[in-house]
């Protein structure tokens, strides 16, 4: 099936150039290659907000070998999406990020079984509990698939924890859509979560279906690529925390 996949694809371009360095500009950190900038889809320049993150855009392309494969340059993916996408409609990319407030994943539990359940509140009861302290967002627990509505001044105290910038917002916004939870993203953002911890407690219900039905290979091949774009926004937001 991987094999069938892979020869679905387009044939990858060969790698053109000996060398991805950054150069400082007005546009920010720009990445070159051979010392031409490159461009995004859009014709923009492929430029980063800090010499962390334009070193760490340049060291993927420098980490590609015969040829350029787009599917393993997942912080690329995400800058040219920020740069396209998100820097010219802030205000509806944090509207999408809102819309997970209202139905958050840590908020819904199981009942049963018990073991999923007190996983459930091992790993997500300490992000309620940062919500609270930390954002002055108190949420409600819902039970199963069923919808509970969130207290508006909760809704509100979150919404003001979205970031403005267009390069920490898309990295939450990637962040919130790879985890189905805006409150993971944020507590990534706020350093309340490493990447690790945070895909982890993205992950206990799918975690816990695999330890009894049995490990899902094509699952686990998606599961690892989502994870490289998950690293990819961490990266983003702990450049420009640094």
């Amino acid at each position: 099936m991987a094999a069938a996949r892979r020869g679905a694809r387009p044939p990858l371009r060969k790698r053109f150039y000996d060398m991805a360095t950054t150069a400082a500009t007005a546009e920010g950190h720009v990445l070159r290659l051979d010392g031409k900038a490159v461009r995004t889809p859009a014709g923009r320049a492929l430029a980063a907000p800090t010499l962390a993150l334009g070193e760490a855009l340049a060291a993927e392309w420098d980490a590609q070998r015969d040829a350029i494969d787009p599917a393993k340059m997942p912080l690329t993916r995400l800058a040219n999406a920020i740069i396209d996408g998100v820097a010219d409609r802030p205000a509806s990319v944090a509207a999408e990020v809102e819309k997970y407030l209202a139905s958050d994943l840590v908020c819904y539990r199981a009942s049963s079984p018990r073991e999923l359940a007190e996983r459930q509140v091992r790993h997500w009861n300490p992000i309620l509990d940062w919500a609270r302290e930390g954002l002055a967002a108190d949420f409600a627990l819902g039970e199963g698939v069923v919808y509970v509505a969130q207290p508006q001044a909760a809704l509100a105290a979150a919404r003001a924890a979205i970031p403005t910038d267009p390069w920490r917002l898309g990295a939450v916004h990637a962040a919130t859509t790879l985890t189905g939870s805006a409150l993971l993203a944020l507590a990534l953002a706020n350093g309340r979560l490493t990447v690790e911890e945070a895909w982890q407690a993205a992950n206990v219900d799918e975690g816990w279906n695999m330890e009894q039905w049995g490990r899902d290979e094509a699952a686990l091949e998606r599961r690892a690529f989502r994870f490289a774009e998950m690293q990819a926004a961490a990266t983003v937001l702990r450049s420009l925390a640094d």
